[in-house]
């Protein structure tokens, strides 16, 4: 196993097609439930942090809300924090580990480019919406009441005051943005091990700038773990189209403009030793001149 831990998969493609269902799916648990496992941890650990940090700055009685009493900065204040959180997971041993998706958008989008075998993205998927909900029932039994107050809601996200149309295209165009900067920067050698560095600065500027309008969500699992114990479901057909959709058409994009052979791993994060179960070329990326 080399330095980007290349490591192979445990069936051919062709055997692996051949295979009864209920083989495929057996061999795909026993072999990844690991990388399944980190996924919903990852998810969770987000949710932790996103509650924590928005009954900080928006609870009434918090000495920080107090202390800044405009919302703005307030708000680009979680947006920084969410933007640490985010970058925390992906180069810590888990998202390392994983490729740090924790969003079915950004797994359903590598299926889309062939990157992730279709029971890999089924299981990765699942334990995105298992891990977020748990991660959002911690933090209510952390938190307490403070998580139900009106001013935090459970982190919920939902449109704003220009209703569910602008939240829509906003959705849709913060994840087209967010997938084209994953592929561009991924998929470039000298920049790809900077891929989490962007993406948590892209996802500070978002909840900072775009929140607003939709909340700023761009997971439908992220989504749906706060609107499942808050039992609010505003909209909520706009988180599970709008990001999918966005990130699919950034995809479509690359692949007219850099083809589907430029397209190298699905993790956000190469340089470790972790194995790696994706279809992966990443040491062709690595030995290139690009």
């Amino acid at each position: 196993m080399n330095e980007f831990s290349l490591s192979p998969r445990v069936q051919s493609e062709q055997e692996t097609s051949a295979a009864p269902r209920s083989t495929q799916i057996f061999s795909a648990l026993r072999t990844h439930w690991p990388e399944y496992l980190l996924e919903g941890l990852e998810l969770g650990l987000f949710m932790i942090s996103a509650c924590a940090f928005v009954v900080l700055l928006e609870y009434p009685a918090s000495p920080v809300h107090q202390a800044l009493p405009n919302p703005t900065l307030r708000r680009v204040l979680i947006g920084i924090a969410m933007g640490l959180t985010a970058i925390s997971i992906i180069y810590s041993p888990l998202g390392q580990r994983s490729g740090a998706h924790f969003n079915p958008s950004v797994t359903l989008t590598f299926l889309r480019l062939g990157k992730v075998e279709r029971w890999d993205a089924v299981f990765y998927v699942l334990a995105q919406f298992m891990g977020g909900v748990t991660g959002v029932f911690i933090a209510a039994v952390l938190l307490g009441d403070l998580i139900a107050v009106p001013s935090v809601r459970y982190a919920v996200t939902v449109p704003g005051m220009y209703g569910v149309v602008i939240a829509f295209l906003a959705e849709m165009v913060i994840s087209f943005i967010q997938m084209s900067m994953v592929l561009r920067v991924s998929n470039t050698k000298n920049l790809a091990r900077y891929t989490g560095l962007f993406a948590g600065i892209l996802i500070a500027t978002y909840i900072s700038i775009e929140a607003p309008h939709s909340g700023m969500s761009m997971n439908p699992a992220r989504t749906f773990a706060s609107a499942f114990p808050a039992q609010i479901w505003t909209a909520l057909w706009i988180y599970f189209l709008a990001p999918p959709l966005g990130m699919l058409l950034a995809a479509e994009l690359y692949i007219r403009q850099q083809g589907i052979h430029k397209v190298f791993c699905a993790k956000l994060h190469h340089h470790n030793n972790k194995r790696c179960i994706f279809r992966c070329r990443f040491d062709e990326l690595a030995a290139s001149s690009q």
